[in-house]
């Protein structure tokens, strides 16, 4: 049987967690070396996406399995079910609320599940790349 932790150790190691995750970085790195121009958790943004270009009107959010309750993989923590039902739920809902509000301002939003980089990293990537370009061509034919 696992070694439960305490209230204090847990609440710790949660607090411990970093706004920018390692994923965030290798995906971030990887379109950087291959020449995307793109801003980091722009805060000035709704929701905080994890990659941004304002010019383009563009946001791609990556989101935990945990902290955003994927279909998948997402599981309510089986201590103090209570608030992390309704911790974890909210956030769905704030997930829902920002993506509404980006397609109702006409910005190009692309969500994407923790478990779909990790387990496919190129196609991950290469769908991030593609979204981005199709987002450029209608900035430049809106130009036209």
């Amino acid at each position: 049987m696992k070694n439960p932790k305490t209230t204090e150790e847990r609440s710790r190691i949660m607090g411990s967690i970093k706004a920018v995750s390692k994923l965030e970085d290798l995906v971030t790195k990887e379109l950087w070396r291959r020449g995307y121009r793109i801003r980091r958790n722009v805060r000035s943004l709704k929701g905080t996406p994890d990659i941004a270009i304002k010019k383009y009107k563009l946001v791609i959010f990556i989101d935990s399995c945990f902290w955003h309750l994927c279909p998948i993989h997402g599981k309510i923590p089986k201590s103090n079910v209570e608030f992390w039902t309704n911790k974890l739920t909210r956030n769905k809902e704030r997930d829902e609320e920002v993506t509404d509000y980006y397609k109702g301002k006409g910005w190009h939003i692309l969500r994407l599940w923790e478990h779909e980089i990790r387990k496919e990293f190129e196609i991950a990537l290469k769908k991030i790349c593609d979204f981005i370009d199709e987002a450029k061509s209608a900035y430049y034919e809106g130009l036209t």
